[in-house]
């Protein structure tokens, strides 16, 4: 049998990997609560999902204070167009 050699993931490589995980988790489960017509279980996966929330935030603050995922600060004014946009949209639901 021939040798196999295996390669490790750098820790960048797993967090980031772990991210890209959390991230299409998180949007599952965002499915899941929108599309179950059942109270009990919609609360227990809101409560899920909650918790993968929290574990995306620890991974990309993990990779943030490494410096591998650096997300540029948003412009004052765009943060404000960005509210009155929702609080628009939200007013007319």
């Amino acid at each position: 049998m021939p040798h196999q050699h295996q390669t490790r993931m750098s820790e960048q490589e797993s967090i980031t990997d772990l991210l890209s995980s959390e991230k299409h988790t998180t949007a599952a489960y965002n499915t899941f609560v929108s599309e179950t017509d059942c109270a009990n279980l919609r609360q227990t996966l809101m409560s899920i999902q909650q918790d993968e929330q929290r574990i995306h935030e620890d991974l990309f603050n993990a990779m943030s204070q490494r410096g591998w995922y650096s997300v540029p600060r948003a412009a004052d004014q765009e943060v404000q167009n960005a509210k009155t946009k929702y609080n628009q949209v939200k007013g007319q639901l």
